[in-house]
């Protein structure tokens, strides 16, 4: 999704540009984009790029979109560091990247840029500490997850329809309706006929 607000320089492209980069991911709200982009345009972005897309995918075409566009003297700027990167190494990229490009990186959460050493300093001892919380969660939820696995309350993810096939087509042979099939094994209809194409 590709957001642009019309003011007087964008006649055409020129140097020193403020350009906003605002990102969800799929399990959070739209109203979270617009809140960022609000903010983007607040502090003077006359372009923002936009997308809906998961923290861990690695296909973004805004903000390919919006690196591509940049130019030497351009600011680049995002709300936090986890919209723009992945992971601190991916941070890192980007901002090398642009760097090279003559481009200031700008996150407004960390009240820095990347116009001076103290700065990229600053930026890779946040981004890392936000990559140890990350992982520090994640270990937490392992930790979770094997404690409820001892207690016995844990199931993990539910079969999925292509793990019950066997059972839906001994059902068929059974004689049942789809409408039963797909009732018995809790599945939708659609399931129950890619089921019955399966190679055996």
């Amino acid at each position: 999704m590709f957001h642009w607000v019309m003011t007087s320089v964008e006649q055409g492209k020129t140097d020193g540009a403020i350009v906003g980069y605002a990102r969800t991911s799929t399990s959070d709200q739209i109203a979270g984009l617009e809140h960022q982009i609000g903010e983007l345009e607040a502090v003077g972005c006359t372009r923002v790029f936009s997308e809906h897309v998961s923290a861990i995918d690695r296909h973004r075409p805004e903000l390919e979109a919006a690196l591509d566009w940049l130019r030497s003297g351009d600011t680049f700027v995002v709300t936090k560091p986890d919209r723009l990167a992945r992971s601190v190494t991916d941070l890192m990229a980007i901002v090398e990247r642009l760097r090279s490009k003559g481009v200031t990186v700008r996150v407004l959460s960390m009240h820095l840029d990347t116009s001076s050493p103290t700065s990229m300093l600053l930026l890779s001892i946040l981004g890392s500490v936000s990559s140890w919380e990350r992982d520090a969660m994640l270990e937490r939820q392992r930790a979770g997850i094997a404690r409820a696995k001892s207690q016995g309350k844990y199931r993990g993810r539910a079969p999925t329809a292509r793990a019950k096939t066997s059972e839906v087509l001994r059902l068929k042979a059974e004689g049942r309706s789809v409408a039963e099939i797909a009732k018995t094994v809790g599945i939708s209809r659609a399931s129950v006929y890619r089921a019955f194409a399966a190679p055996a």
